[in-house]
C-alpha cells in the first residue's frame, strides 16, 4: 500500500510516471508545444515565423538536426495518442520494486 497523501509511493516517488520512453515523450511534447505557441505568438505580433522559433534559434545552423527534432516531436505525439507498449506501462508494475503502479496512481 502506498501513502497517497505524500505522493511518494515507491522508489522515491518515481512510480506512476511511466517508463523512461514516456518521460522523453512528455519532454518532446512540452518542447514542441511551447515552440509552436511561441511561433504563433510571433506571427500574431507581426514577426516572421523564425523570429520566435526556439528550435530554429538553437539549431538553425543544422537544418537536418532541426528536421529530426520536428520528426521526434511528431513521433512523440503519435506515441502519446496510442500509449506505450512496454512491459512496465502495459502491466503497471515497477521494475525497481515490483509494486503495482496502477494501484498507486489511482489512490
Amino acid at each position: 500500500m502506498h501513502d497517497s497523501k505524500s505522493g511518494s509511493g515507491c522508489c522515491g516517488g518515481h512510480c506512476g510516471h511511466g517508463c523512461n520512453t514516456m518521460m522523453v515523450v512528455k519532454v518532446l511534447l512540452i518542447v514542441g508545444g511551447v515552440n509552436w505557441g511561441l511561433v504563433g505568438l510571433g506571427m500574431l505580433m507581426g514577426k516572421s515565423m523564425e523570429a520566435w522559433n526556439v528550435v530554429h534559434m538553437i539549431l538553425g545552423g543544422m537544418p537536418t538536426l532541426e528536421g529530426i527534432v520536428y520528426v521526434l516531436v511528431g513521433v512523440a505525439a503519435v506515441m502519446k495518442i496510442f500509449g506505450c507498449r512496454c512491459k512496465m506501462c502495459r502491466e503497471g508494475v515497477c521494475d525497481s520494486c515490483g509494486s503495482d503502479t496502477k494501484e498507486a496512481a489511482s489512490m
